[in-house]
């Protein structure tokens, strides 16, 4: 029988909790799209908000002045994602400290891919941290803190299996990382069976689960390719021929979207990581089934001349 040892009864009252994750803008028209989207979700009260960080370290300037942003102009807790990937170990202790000195208090450690892209080999770079958990281990050297880690729970692409890929959360946990949030999946009994292999290992940091509501069915399954999550073909069988109904593919989306999380809900999950892609309707829409309703924002508290 499975271990309920992740899954809580609703009747354990634990406040419902989500995080949003976005990515920083391109262009303009991007980055008003991204506001727009974090100004219609920040009255949910989102625990936390984190910010992508780019193959190679492509987006860091772009990612900086996001995180920036969000801590000058919002009440929002930013977590800003860093990897490992073309960076000697004091180039990203250097983007550690600058997050800190604007108010970040909460990373995404990464190993990162290689910046040449997908199916490349991942090498070290010489002089940087090989890996996520040598990554985790010099951010908390630095500075008190928070430390999120990737888990997954179909195994990272690279990872010659589950137990192997396990060990190396065990590893990150190990060096100080405060809680995993997963690779976005498509079916709960999954996520649940890999909570009872992580449990059995002796893992006990919360595992959030990350949640994909598909914005568009074949971008979400080539990216599902790229990062070895499944696609069950009865998700495919939802949106087939909806190619060019936006209308219909929006009410399917939500309802995909909401089958999944009030799943989980039901089987006890109380924290929910959202990738947002950016769009915040659907990702609303969905916290409102949650339960979780819209307050009006405070008023930013005064900061202290830099």
């Amino acid at each position: 029988m499975a271990s309920t040892a992740f899954r809580p009864s609703r009747e354990s009252h634990r406040p419902i909790r989500v995080s949003f994750e976005f990515f920083p803008p391109k262009t303009a028209e991007m980055e008003a799209t991204l506001w727009s989207s974090i100004e219609r979700l920040a009255p949910l009260q989102p625990n936390f908000v984190s910010v992508t960080y780019g193959a190679g370290g492509s987006t860091r300037e772009r990612t900086h002045n996001t995180v920036a942003r969000i801590v000058r102009e919002t009440n929002l807790k930013p977590a800003a994602h860093l990897t490992c990937v073309d960076a000697t170990k004091e180039e990203v202790n250097e983007v550690v400290r600058s997050y800190w000195d604007v108010g970040v208090r909460h990373i995404v450690a990464l190993r990162g891919d290689p910046a040449e892209g997908v199916g490349t080999a991942y090498r070290a770079h010489p002089g940087g941290y090989a890996r996520s958990c040598d990554l985790v281990a010099g951010i908390k050297g630095i500075g008190d803190f928070q430390v999120s880690v990737s888990a997954y729970p179909e195994r990272h692409p690279e990872a010659p299996s589950l137990d192997v890929d396990i060990d190396a959360l065990k590893a990150k946990v190990e060096c100080g990382a405060d809680r995993a949030i997963t690779q976005f999946f498509f079916d709960n009994d999954l996520f649940f069976r890999y909570l009872d292999r992580v449990q059995a290992r002796g893992i006990d940091i919360p595992i959030v689960p990350g949640i994909l509501p598909v914005q568009n069915f074949k971008q979400a399954a080539s990216f599902a390719k790229r990062t070895g999550a499944s696609v069950p073909d009865w998700l495919a069988a939802r949106f087939e021929g909806l190619e060019d109904d936006v209308g219909t593919r929006k009410l399917v989306a939500a309802a995909v979207a909401a089958e999944q999380v009030l799943d989980l809900l039901d089987r006890g999950v109380t924290d929910f990581h959202f990738y947002t892609m950016n769009r915040a309707d659907l990702v609303y829409a969905i916290c409102h089934l949650l339960g979780l309703r819209a307050t009006p924002s405070a008023p930013m508290p005064e900061r202290a001349a830099a």
